[in-house]
């Protein structure tokens, strides 16, 4: 029988303590605070992530029938539904803001030699948002419609091991195309996007700043043909073209040339038309990168599916913010230990694990993979006769 420490406090052995405190000084989050500190905090919400809670009263239920192992989970203040609704409330978002970008460091550390899938050395990033539907009269903070609330999670996914490396979270009103403001440009990375987020002035500043963008060109996109270019059509490329701009806006917006890959998809029988800015990918490659652009619609069905940001224990954007904060850093931090501790199993499979084990003593690669453990070595000596 294993002696050891719960599932849950070996899984919060890979979160950076010393770090996590930098961000709650950064922001005063423990000031005036006695008993339930930011830890507790986030322990609190991450317990409620890992193991599906519905709300406030769930956790509370569920945390003080075990509140005998609540000092070896490493939550030292009293659980009170009040008191996590007044930390959510109150305590500044930002400070898992940060800790979540810290994981997020460290995950793609991990991640940067992970395969693409396709033969490609650059830093490859897919740009989208998703809406998260909410009710009015209870986040009228978070404006959309005439009738109806919604917040947007822009976020830049970097195709290597699928872990989120920027995130921003704001109401429903604001276009996707403006996140092109907030983003930073790597240069040398690649920025694949659909064509939300076509807007040629903004494009011409990520080209400025010396990184790659590849978008889907719109239908009424005005432009001239002025060279073409060989290409393999045995994959579906149809035309591999150099082309500048000849709208009124466009042309001003955008003054340089820009390649067009045209692509017929087989499978699905739709025809693309891609622009990028560069002229060295070959085209088959071009849309080959463009399919991987994929991986962020199904990063939000996934998080969606098994994370609480759909459903939220505050109302307030505090509180909105910071649970969607959490979740971010628990899924990172799930990607660490299955990279750390080279688990072959997805994340979903992990979490359902954890899910059911928090509360149990026994070592986490076993609890996830199933393999035995024996808390001795076997004796293979093998004993000499006496007597023939």
């Amino acid at each position: 029988m294993f002696i050891g420490r719960l599932m849950f406090s070996q899984v919060m052995d890979y979160l950076p303590k010393h770090t996590f405190q930098q961000c709650v000084n950064r922001y005063h989050g423990n000031r005036k605070i006695k008993n339930f500190t930011c830890l507790d905090q986030f322990l609190c919400m991450a317990f409620a992530q890992l193991t599906y809670r519905e709300s406030l009263r769930d956790i509370e239920v569920c945390l003080r029938a075990q509140k005998t192992k609540l000092y070896h989970m490493g939550i030292r203040g009293g659980i009170a539904r009040n008191t996590l609704a007044n930390a959510n409330k109150i305590r500044d978002w930002r400070i898992y803001a940060d800790l979540a970008q810290s994981l997020i460091t460290t995950a793609r550390e991990l991640y940067r030699n992970e395969d693409l899938g396709i033969e490609f050395d650059n830093t490859v990033y897919a740009l989208d948002a998703s809406t998260i539907d909410l009710c009015l009269s209870v986040f009228p903070w978070a404006t959309f419609r005439q009738t109806k609330a919604a917040i947007k999670l822009h976020t830049l996914l970097d195709l290597r091991g699928n872990i989120p490396t920027f995130i921003h979270i704001s109401d429903g009103k604001l276009h996707d195309v403006n996140v092109l403001d907030i983003l930073i440009p790597e240069p040398g990375a690649f920025y694949v996007m659909d064509r939300g987020y076509l807007d040629f002035k903004r494009l011409y500043a990520m080209n400025m700043a010396g990184a790659f963008f590849l978008i889907r060109a719109k239908s009424n996109t005005k432009f001239k043909r002025r060279y073409s270019h060989r290409a393999d059509t045995s994959g579906g490329v149809i035309c591999d073209q150099t082309i500048v701009l000849t709208g009124v806006n466009s042309s001003v917006d955008y003054p340089q040339a820009l390649r067009r890959v045209k692509y017929h998809d087989s499978a699905t029988g739709k025809t693309f038309n891609f622009l990028t800015n560069n002229f060295i990918l070959p085209a088959q490659a071009v849309a080959d990168l463009y399919r991987q652009r994929w991986q962020v619609e199904l990063f939000f069905k996934w998080i969606k599916q098994h994370l609480r940001i759909k459903a939220f224990y505050g109302t307030s954007e505090n509180a909105v913010k910071t649970q969607i904060w959490i979740a971010v850093s628990v899924y990172v931090l799930i990607a660490i230990i299955k990279k750390q501790l080279r688990i072959k199993e997805n994340l979903y499979t992990i979490l359902q694990v954890l899910s059911v084990t928090v509360f149990e003593k026994i070592p986490l690669v076993q609890a996830v993979t199933g393999s035995g453990y024996s808390s001795r070595k076997p004796h293979t000596a093998k004993q000499l006769k006496l007597f023939n």
